[in-house]
């Protein structure tokens, strides 16, 4: 894998660096975690947005909750 060059504010660099010496992490891997972070943060928001836009039609709403249900699979506890 190669690297690159960004510019971050010095803030910004700041923060990322007392992150990853908090961890042990490297600048690098940081920043990969951070970037990866972000990425399943806007994932689980666009997906509250599309639930919460499902909800908006009764109709829809019932038919999604049907085949949530049909197609869950037990955990096997309890």
């Amino acid at each position: 894998m190669g690297t690159t060059t960004i510019r971050v504010d010095t803030d910004t660099h700041s923060r990322l660096l007392d992150l990853s010496r908090a961890t042990g992490a490297s600048l690098i891997e940081t920043v990969r975690d951070a970037t990866e972070a972000l990425s399943r943060q806007r994932f689980a928001h666009q997906v509250a947005a599309e639930l919460d836009e499902l909800r908006q039609n009764p109709r829809a709403w019932e038919a999604y909750l049907a085949e949530a249900d049909d197609t869950s699979v037990s955990d096997g506890v309890g």
